[in-house]
């Protein structure tokens, strides 16, 4: 009786064992730097849309991790990820400037490293390393021109930074400088950091209204801050269109805020676009596929004329 029990045994286990290599999934662990940015919270869904799009017992299981917006707490969850043996990680960086560690690891593991979102300063990635992003520096020119014209070529400007540990708002603001260069006649009143949050955009633009400062426009590294920028100047009476406001992402309120005439222009970042790209190359290293090292993702320009197409 004992003997058929263990063959009984036996047997169950190898059914289960069967069944669990049947459903081998792709583990990939995440590590966002921060869950509640706007953008991010976007991508992140999308990747997840993404990794249940494929079939089961072929697709990928995405582990999500919160940084916080701590360099220290991201590469302890990457360290974590090494640990737990995951096939590949996707890891959206808190910090552009400080991902060295994270691709040291990563590499001397022997796991395939997917960069999203933010690219690492570092201009060749290693073997084994890839990312995924849009080119900043053009979302700045698009969103800059866009806002010269209307200006005219002359007037001030304000410009609201998003976080400055991150290349996004360095090559965002060196797009709009670019921009600038060639318009000596728009001037720069003031430019300070709004770390990509709404109601740090307001506070801003409310201090400078405060303080009696006088600007044509508010260029805002993404849509977020250039909302806040809108609420400032509803709340000090400002009439709609009467300052031009440019952010950058094509978020839905950010859509909204156009299709109000709260804002005068975006520049579409497409998350889906990311997201897919992210997840497939993380699961075709894993799989010993070819994957392209940098892959962009093109960014559109939104105006009250098209904004009805990204909706």
């Amino acid at each position: 009786m004992k003997t058929q029990l263990r063959f009984a045994s036996l047997a169950l286990a190898m059914m289960l064992a069967s069944g669990i290599a049947t459903a081998a999934d792709i583990k990939v662990g995440v590590s966002m730097s921060q869950f509640d940015d706007t953008f991010l919270t976007y991508l992140r869904e999308d990747m997840d849309k993404q990794a249940k799009s494929y079939p089961e017992g072929d697709g990928v299981q995405l582990q999500f991790e919160d940084a916080r917006a701590d360099v220290v707490k991201q590469l302890s969850q990457v360290e974590n990820f090494i640990s737990q043996k995951v096939d590949a990680m996707v890891v959206n960086p808190v910090d552009t400037a400080s991902t060295a560690r994270i691709t040291k690891a990563a590499t001397e593991a022997g796991i395939p490293l997917v960069y999203v979102n933010r690219r690492p300063d570092q201009a060749k990635l290693p073997k084994g390393v890839v990312a995924v992003f849009s080119e900043d520096v053009e979302a700045g020119k698009l969103q800059m021109q866009y806002l010269a014209d209307k200006l005219g070529g002359k007037g001030k400007v304000v410009i609201l930074l998003g976080d400055l540990a991150n290349n996004s708002t360095t090559n965002r603001t060196k797009g709009v400088k670019e921009i600038l260069a060639k318009y000596p006649d728009i001037e720069i009143e003031q430019e300070q950091t709004g770390i990509w949050l709404r109601d740090k955009g307001m506070t801003l633009v409310n201090d400078w209204l405060t303080q009696g400062r006088e600007f044509n426009a508010v260029i805002a590294n993404n849509d977020e801050m250039a909302i806040g920028a809108a609420m400032a100047l509803k709340t000090a009476g400002v009439k709609s269109g009467t300052v031009l406001i440019g952010g950058i992402d094509g978020t839905p309120d950010g859509l909204n805020a156009i299709t109000k005439g709260e804002m005068t222009v975006s520049v579409f970042q497409d998350a889906k676009g990311q997201a897919i790209g992210s997840v497939e190359a993380a699961r075709k290293m894993a799989r010993n596929e070819p994957v392209e090292q940098n892959v962009v993702v093109p960014f559109k320009l939104i105006t009250p004329d098209n904004v009805k197409d990204f909706k």
